[in-house]
């Protein structure tokens, strides 16, 4: 019988790569041209003669409040030409992201039929670590000085778990979850399980736009945490239960499970330092994941279905 089993779960497994096979190649043919615009560049080498004209080129670049006499200092503070000078010595060109932010439009537009491809602009932020990239219907800004390796002496004094994702591989990662972010409902969260479920709903769009990247790449941990949270999935799971969590409503669990932190809080001294942060949002990704494997629903389903329904149909139930 578990002969039969295995053969029959292998057979369909072979049919499903063949599947993702097919829609890889179809989302390869969909002509999206990006070209990414180097706003960083051009202020850096700006004079102020030439501040008329970056304005009229990239009028949303120069908000209204600050006027000309602010972007004129900026042009010669001490720290905005440091800014300028590791920016592009560590992106003297984007050859790599570009071609992975193409793939990354290929697939909204394939999965998402209405996304138009977005201006991209590269700046600097005086290093906005909270806001790494800004997109809406028609733009999308990469502060490069986020991203120069988590080593940067830019860095220094920042925690290291907020460091860690601060390097080049990780810009389109951030780009597909700002997507995935405005194409999610933002309801209110009332209980745990309302942001597990919206935190994994986010990262299955990762999952089906940016495929080309690792789970540890799209959730941001290192593939050393991403192994700790698969290998104790089970024993998280039965905390959740056991503490019945759940459902509650405690203002401090997003804390402790959702938001970005060095480490979930267990308050067990023996898993705590060894967890990674947001587990809350690992466990809302593999329900959801669960859901979509054992149910046949579109993405777009996927999107419109609310959290108890999901949870019910996701039959999750993690095996160590």
């Amino acid at each position: 019988m578990r002969l039969v089993i295995f053969i029959v779960s292998l057979f369909f497994l072979m049919l499903s790569c063949q599947d993702d096979n097919t829609i890889q190649k179809e989302i390869a043919k969909i002509n999206i041209n990006v070209d990414v615009e180097r706003f960083d560049i051009a202020f850096a080498e700006a004079k102020p003669n030439d501040l008329p004209q970056l304005k009229s080129a990239f009028p949303f670049m120069f908000p209204e409040q600050y006027d000309d006499a602010f972007w004129i200092r900026k042009m010669n503070d001490t720290l905005q030409l440091q800014l300028n000078e590791e920016t592009l010595k560590k992106f003297p060109d984007l050859k790599d992201e570009t071609q992975e932010i193409k793939q990354l439009f290929q697939h909204l537009k394939y999965y998402f039929p209405t996304f138009k491809t977005p201006r991209v602009i590269t700046t600097t932020s005086d290093v906005d670590y909270r806001n790494k990239v800004i997109v809406t219907d028609t733009i999308a800004i990469i502060e490069l000085d986020t991203y120069l390796g988590n080593d940067h002496f830019f860095y220094e004094g920042l925690q290291a778990y907020i460091v860690a994702n601060m390097k080049p591989e990780q810009i389109v990662v951030d780009l597909a979850d700002a997507y995935a972010k405005k194409m999610v409902l933002n309801t209110k969260r009332k209980n745990l399980l309302d942001e597990m479920i919206y935190f994994g709903k986010l990262l299955y769009i990762k999952d089906k736009v940016i495929p080309f990247k690792t789970d540890a790449q799209k959730i941001g941990y290192t593939p050393e945490q991403l192994d700790w949270a698969y290998a104790n999935q089970e024993q998280i799971w039965k905390y959740f239960i056991d503490k019945e969590l759940l459902y509650s409503t405690d203002s401090k669990l997003p804390n402790r499970f959702i938001n970005a932190a060095p480490f979930s809080k267990f308050y067990l001294a023996e898993i705590d330092n060894e967890s990674p942060g947001r587990i809350g949002q690992f466990i809302g990704w593999q329900i959801v994941r669960a859901y979509m494997k054992n149910n046949d629903v579109s993405i777009t389903e996927l999107l419109n279905t609310p959290t108890q329904t999901l949870f019910n149909k996701s039959k999750y139930k993690p095996r160590q």
